[in-house]
C-alpha cells in the first residue's frame, strides 16, 4: 500500500535545510566578506602593479607596444592569484578543482570554435615584441598606409593620411609582408623624366645631377644616380636617384615634389624640352568640292 503524501512533514523538512542553510551561511558570513575583500584589493593591487611596472618599463623598453602587453598580462596574473586566494578561504577546493577541470575542457572546446581569434591573439604577441613594428611608425600593409596608432591582442590600428582608422587583424600583419618607412631616416626617391631628342644629353645628365645635389646634399656613400633608360615615342626617357630624410611616405611626396619643380626650373633655363606625346593626322584624301553632273 503506497504512503499518502504529507504536506505537513514536506514542509517541516523544507524548512529544516533552510535554517540549516542560514546557519551555513551565518557561520561561514566571516570568511565570505574576507574572501570578497581579499578580491577587491588584489584587483585595486593589480591597477597600481601595472601602473608600477608601465613606469618601470617605460625607462628601460623603447617599445609601447611590449610595454603594453606586459602590463596587461602582469595585471591579469594579479586578479587570478586573488580569485584562487578567496576561493581558498571559502574553503572551496574541490570546487577550485573542478573549475580548473572544467575550464580545461571548455578551454579545448573554445579553441577549436576560436582558432582565427587564438590566431590574432598570438600574432599580437608576436607583433607585440617585434622590433620591426611599433606604435607611431608609418606602415604600408594590405594594399593601406598610415601611421600605427595602437597593437592589441586582436589587431593594429592604423590612422591613414585621410585620417580615417583602419583596423587589421594581426594574422594579416604577421602573414603579410609589411613595409615600415620609421625604421630607417633616410629613403632613396626615384623620379622618371624625359627630354626631347634634339637636347644634348650630357648637358641634361650634368644639370640634373647638379640641380638634385644642390637641394639634397648626400651623406657618407650616398650619390645622385643617373641612367637614361629608353627611347621613347616622343622622348628619351631618364630615371634619377636620390636620398632625402623620409620617415613615411608624405616625405617622399615632399622630396618628389621639390625636385620636380627644381629640375623644371633648370630645364626652362637652359632650353632643355621636356616633350608631350604628339599625334600627327593625315588628310591623304581630298575633298572634292564640285557639284556632279
Amino acid at each position: 500500500m503506497e504512503e499518502e503524501f504529507n504536506l505537513k512533514e514536506s514542509l517541516e523538512g523544507i524548512s529544516t535545510k533552510l535554517i540549516s542553510w542560514l546557519d551555513s551561511l551565518i557561520l561561514n558570513l566571516p570568511n565570505f566578506l574576507l574572501a570578497i575583500l581579499v578580491f577587491v584589493i588584489f584587483v585595486f593591487l593589480a591597477k597600481y602593479t601595472g601602473q608600477l611596472l608601465n613606469k618601470l618599463l617605460g625607462k628601460r623598453v623603447k617599445q609601447d607596444s611590449i610595454r603594453q602587453i606586459t602590463v596587461k598580462v602582469s595585471k591579469a596574473i594579479v586578479i587570478l592569484i586573488g580569485f584562487f586566494i578567496a576561493l581558498g578561504i571559502l574553503d572551496l577546493n574541490k570546487v577550485l578543482t573542478s573549475v580548473l577541470a572544467g575550464a580545461g575542457v571548455v578551454g579545448l572546446a573554445i579553441g577549436l570554435a576560436l582558432q582565427g581569434t587564438l590566431n590574432n591573439t598570438f600574432s599580437g604577441i608576436i607583433l607585440s615584441f617585434l622590433p620591426e613594428l611599433q606604435i607611431g611608425d608609418w606602415i604600408e600593409t594590405n594594399s593601406y598606409a598610415g601611421e600605427v596608432t595602437e597593437i592589441n591582442l586582436r589587431n593594429i590600428v592604423v590612422k591613414q593620411s585621410d585620417n580615417n582608422y583602419v583596423v587589421i587583424p594581426n594574422s594579416k600583419i604577421v602573414e603579410e609582408p609589411f613595409k615600415n618607412f620609421s625604421r630607417t631616416t633616410r629613403s632613396r626617391v626615384m623620379l622618371n623624366c624625359g627630354v626631347g631628342y634634339s637636347s644634348n644629353l650630357e648637358k641634361v645628365k650634368e644639370m640634373t645631377i647638379e640641380t638634385i645635389s644642390e637641394h639634397f646634399p648626400s651623406r657618407g656613400n650616398e650619390e645622385v644616380e643617373f641612367m637614361f633608360t629608353e627611347f621613347g615615342d616622343s622622348s628619351i626617357n631618364f630615371v634619377v636617384r636620390f636620398w632625402a630624410d623620409a620617415t613615411k611616405n608624405r616625405d617622399l611626396l615632399i622630396a618628389r615634389d621639390i625636385a620636380i619643380i627644381e629640375i623644371k626650373k633648370t630645364f626652362d633655363k637652359n632650353g632643355i624640352n621636356i616633350p608631350f606625346p604628339i599625334r600627327t593626322i593625315d588628310f591623304s584624301n581630298t575633298l572634292n568640292m564640285k557639284k556632279p553632273d
